[in-house]
């Protein structure tokens, strides 16, 4: 039914956009471009994609180690497989404008160094998650009026289309930002789990769009465990939870490959999540939270929000380079309500090299800083706590990242990327400042 009623809207043609700290790279970077025979020695890649399937391959593996500071040092790999399809249904089966998306996660790791390590709630590299095989994305989409208008349906994540930067995403610590994804419950719809939801955008042209989405705003079930454990592999597929919604406007200039001018993308959005939320320092008799007298149960109100900006801007553009090439810089930034958020402002920004060298054309290298400051009301109740309590835990104040990487192309599809991060007063280690360095190295098929 879902088919037939999306199929009768009628389409123009478009490319699904992919974007993430998981499978970035320029898309026509793989191994096909230097294996024999395109890497397609059976012809089954071309057949399928005459019949409107493409997939892509993608692994990622991390080896970082803790040298100072944090909870206790100590060395680490992680890694990701992630296999995607798109599917054309036009070339498949005649429905006009229609297309899928599906991927997945393959987990692996012998360790966690933001967790079990450093002891911070900042990224440190996107894609640390519990070891699992999880189902992602699974969604259709159907375009329509000259491709002015997107609707999608199915299990979506929210950081593959709203808050983030194109700019960002080269960085290991680039992953939906710590005020989201811990204001949020269960971290929201962001890696490694998704959920149910609704999503549209329109886009009048090429320097303007507005996107929005209503998600299911649960990723797991109730429950004390992580929620990576109550939502084992992504197959829970919620939908009577209160609403999660985002929106986003798009300003935008000088993107086309073919344009001589400075690019630029400011993005301009916000979410609301219609659930209830624990007040931060109140309890629910009107007492601190924090006073031995009260109940000792949080006083409870309904809804949550944030607010945001993106911004990358291009400084230089080298002659025939394209809107990610040069010297750039970016930024986002948000805040949200103090008494029942855990972050109450974040910032994040960067510097990005690219294309500078002549003879390598495909590395970038470049500089980003996070700052996630403890909203107002968390940390009045952590300065509560310690004037009744001298053993209650430090007060939290604030945590900020610094990370310096160059991701150099080895051969289309295979690339290595050192990095080194300072951890300054991570939230479970406060006052031991860390020092993680490591090296990515990425294959994609």
């Amino acid at each position: 039914m879902l088919l037939a009623l999306l199929a009768a809207m009628g389409s123009a043609q478009a490319q699904i956009e992919e974007r993430g700290p998981r499978s970035d790279g320029p898309a026509e970077s793989t191994l096909r471009r230097v294996l024999p025979d395109d890497g397609d020695p059976l012809g089954l890649v071309n057949r399928l994609s005459l019949n409107g399937i493409e997939f892509r391959l993608s692994y990622i593996t991390d080896m970082l180690g803790n040298l100072r500071g944090g909870q206790r040092r100590g060395w680490i790999n992680q890694g990701l497989f992630e296999p995607s399809i798109e599917v054309d249904f036009e070339k498949l089966a005649g429905l006009r404008g229609l297309r899928g998306y599906a991927n997945a996660f393959f987990i692996h790791n012998t360790g966690r160094m933001r967790r079990d390590y450093v002891g911070g709630v900042n990224t440190i590299a996107a894609i640390e998650a519990m070891p699992r095989i999880r189902l992602s994305e699974f969604w259709l989409e159907q375009r329509f009026g000259d491709g002015v208008v997107r609707l999608r349906a199915g299990q979506m994540a929210a950081d593959v289309e709203f808050f983030y930067s194109d700019l960002s995403v080269m960085f290991l610590q680039s992953d939906f930002p710590t005020i989201s994804a811990l204001n949020l419950p269960g971290g929201g719809p962001a890696f490694p789990l998704a959920t149910p939801g609704i999503f549209l955008q329109i886009e009048p042209n090429d320097r303007f769009n507005f996107r929005a989405a209503l998600f299911n705003g649960q990723v797991a079930p109730p429950g004390l465990d992580s929620e990576q454990v109550r939502n084992r592999y992504n197959t829970n597929f919620r939908v009577r939870d209160p609403g999660l919604i985002f929106a986003e406007a798009r300003l935008q200039a000088n993107q086309a490959p073919d344009a001589s001018g400075l690019a630029r993308i400011l993005r301009l959005g916000g979410w609301a999540h219609l659930g209830h939320f624990d007040h931060a320092s109140r309890a629910a008799d009107g007492r601190l939270l924090a006073d031995p007298a009260s109940l000792g149960v949080p006083l409870r109100r309904r809804g949550n929000a944030g607010l945001y900006a993106v911004l990358d801007q291009q400084l230089w553009r080298p002659d025939g380079g394209d809107a990610l090439s040069g010297v750039s810089v970016f930024g986002r930034v948000s805040v949200a309500p103090s008494d029942r958020s855990v972050i109450g402002f974040y910032v994040d920004a960067g510097v990005v090299f690219a294309n500078v060298f002549p003879t390598r054309p495909k590395d970038r290298f470049g500089f980003s800083i996070i700052h996630a400051r403890y909203a107002e009301s968390l940390r009045r109740h952590d300065a509560h706590a310690l004037r009744l309590d001298p053993e209650a835990p430090a007060r939290r104040s604030s945590e900020t990242n610094l990370e310096v990487t160059y991701l150099a192309e080895i051969m289309p599809g295979f690339d290595l990327q050192p990095v080194i991060t300072h951890i300054w007063n991570p939230s479970e280690a406060p006052g031991r400042n860390a020092l993680v360095v490591g090296l990515r190295g990425r294959i994609l098929y």
